[in-house]
């Protein structure tokens, strides 16, 4: 019969999870930052790729605080992020369009991430490893801040460029389809340069 787990067991396997996803993320990041064509969502892959770097730093810190082998066990959670993400590297979408879908992977692994870590420093401070719990705090606090800031990019720019690209202004002469009132089965169509004035 296998032995019954604990929480510290738990914890353990949940920072091998986490050490793994950080390990797979230094391998996709640059990728994603060399697809990006704002410079300001590229900059931001390259921040957040130096801090995953110190996050497996501290992780590692982490696991020595423990007496425990700093070694990863595959996420797969994370794995599966990254594989939906490699479709629009590879896709033929439009430079913004991509920048977009580019943010919304992001948003998906600082997500999981989040998740992740939020885990970690709340059993970590319910077994009292409060010095693990802070460390694993700065790290999750990384994560939120990436979090911010690619909702900032999104929200300020790339998300209306990438919408104004699916569905451009109308030619002004142009005819538009008006709905009409519900007792009315017919439309009626009218310029939009009429409409407008």
């Amino acid at each position: 019969m296998a032995e019954t787990w604990t929480l510290r067991d738990a914890f353990i396997e949940e920072l091998r999870d986490a050490y793994d996803a950080e390990m797979q993320l230094t391998k996709i990041l640059p990728k994603m930052a060399k697809a990006a064509t704002s410079p300001g969502l590229r900059a931001l892959f390259e921040k957040h790729l130096d801090e995953t770097r110190g996050q497996l730093v501290r992780l590692e810190q982490v696991f020595e605080s423990l007496s425990e082998r700093a070694r990863g066990k595959h996420c797969d959670g994370i794995a599966g992020i990254i594989d939906e993400g490699k479709a629009v590297l590879q896709g033929n979408l439009d430079k913004v369009t991509r920048d977009a879908c580019l943010i919304a992977g992001g948003k998906r692994v600082e997500h999981y991430e989040m998740a992740v870590y939020a885990t970690l420093v709340s059993w970590a401070r319910a077994m009292s490893f409060n010095e693990v719990a802070d460390f694993l705090q700065q790290t999750l606090d990384e994560e939120r801040a990436a979090d911010l800031a690619l909702t900032a990019l999104a929200e300020h720019g790339i998300n209306q460029g990438a919408a104004d690209a699916a569905y451009p202004e109308p030619d002004t002469e142009a005819e538009i389809e008006v709905p009409v009132s519900r007792g009315n089965k017919a439309s009626k169509r009218r310029s939009a340069a009429a409409r407008v004035s």
